[in-house]
């Protein structure tokens, strides 16, 4: 999602940047965020837009700290902002490209893993840029270990079958599965601006939760 750009946001940021929103030299937090959150699983959102659900889940389970990860650095203040405003001390945003996830997180460091409505890169020639991608999955796999869980939503259908392949081909066991998630037996205590649009549409949302080996 692009928003129009705000000329204050810039400004604003400095008050979140280094504590809210992480910017800079990420790669010293490697090995090193329960120093930051200690005794808590770390879980992870791959792009967390404006936060609803990083927020939502961060604050029904303050056993837990919510790391999430935004591009757009325009975006990642409304998160960060939340976070400041109502002293969450279990979440935290991470401004930049998710692809260099490897040098931020130890093997092993996060324990659970969300992907909410990605970028489904319709165009086949660009199926290696989907985050559900057997080569994300790889890179997914070292970062959460054996047991490590990942759950995926979209209101994309053809994104959804191309993901349930990839985890059935990348050997991941399948614990849960739906096709209208809203209408199934599972938890969905929190849902993202994305979902309750579509939702209220009619759109059917579907979910996948993964296990690695």
């Amino acid at each position: 999602m692009r928003l129009r750009k705000k000329p204050w946001i810039e400004t604003a940021m400095e008050e979140l940047k280094d504590k809210y929103v992480l910017m800079h030299n990420l790669e010293q937090y490697k090995g090193h965020w329960q120093e930051r959150f200690p005794g808590k699983r770390l879980c992870l959102e791959i792009g967390c837009g404006k936060g609803r659900f990083l927020t939502g889940m961060a604050e029904l389970n303050p056993d837990k700290a919510f790391i999430g990860v935004e591009t757009q650095h325009d975006i990642s203040y409304y998160p960060g902002k939340y976070i400041m405003d109502n002293k969450l001390d279990n979440a935290v945003v991470i401004c930049a490209n998710a692809e260099n996830l490897e040098d931020w997180f130890e093997q092993g460091e996060i324990k659970e893993l969300y992907l909410n409505f990605s970028d489904p890169w319709p165009k086949a020639r660009h199926a290696k840029r989907r985050l559900t991608h057997r080569n994300f999955l790889a890179k997914y796999q070292r970062l959460l270990g054996s047991g490590g869980h990942l759950r995926f939503k979209t209101d994309n259908r053809g994104l959804f079958d191309f993901s349930v392949e990839e985890f059935k081909e990348f050997g991941l066991e399948i614990i849960a599965l739906s096709y209208d998630l809203h209408h199934s037996e599972y938890e969905n205590a929190v849902q993202t601006e994305y979902e309750q649009k579509f939702s209220a549409l009619g759109t059917p949302i579907n979910f996948c939760e993964v296990v690695f080996k």
